[in-house]
C-alpha cells in the first residue's frame, strides 16, 4: 500500500533493525519498545484484519507462527514470549497492516 509505513519498511524505503527475513515475512525491533524484547513481525503481504483471511492467507499466518516459535530460542525468548496481534484502534491497532507484536527477555505482567 502506497502509505502504510510497514509495506516501505519492507520495500527497504524506510531503515528498520531487521532480525529476520525471509520471502513471506519480516521481523525487526519496535522503535517504541515495551518489553526488553520487543520484535514486530510483519507479513510481506499487506492486510490489515485477521477478517481479512482466506486460504492463502490463513496458511502464511500458520507459517509465520510456525517460523516465530522455530526463531524464538535464537531471538533470546527460550524462556518465553508473548504475541500480541491488534485488531482495530479501540485495541490499539495503529499501523493497518496486520502485524504480531513479540515480546520477551524479561518476567510479563498482564495489565
Amino acid at each position: 500500500m502506497e502509505n502504510c509505513i510497514f509495506c516501505k519498511i519492507i520495500a527497504g524505503e524506510i531503515p528498520s533493525a531487521k532480525v529476520y527475513e525471509d520471502e513471506e515475512i519480516l521481523i525487526f525491533k519496535d522503535i517504541a519498545p515495551i518489553a526488553k524484547i520487543h520484535l514486530l513481525c510483519v507479513p510481506k503481504e499487506h492486510f490489515a484484519y485477521l477478517s481479512e483471511l482466506n486460504g492463502t492467507r490463513e496458511d502464511l499466518l500458520g507459517r509465520t507462527l510456525s517460523k516465530i516459535a522455530s526463531l524464538a530460542p535464537t531471538l533470546g525468548l527460550a524462556d518465553g514470549y508473548r504475541l500480541v496481534i491488534n485488531q482495530g484502534e479501540t485495541a490499539g491497532q495503529t499501523v493497518h497492516h496486520l502485524h504480531i507484536h513479540i515480546l520477551g527477555g524479561e518476567p510479563l505482567k498482564w495489565e
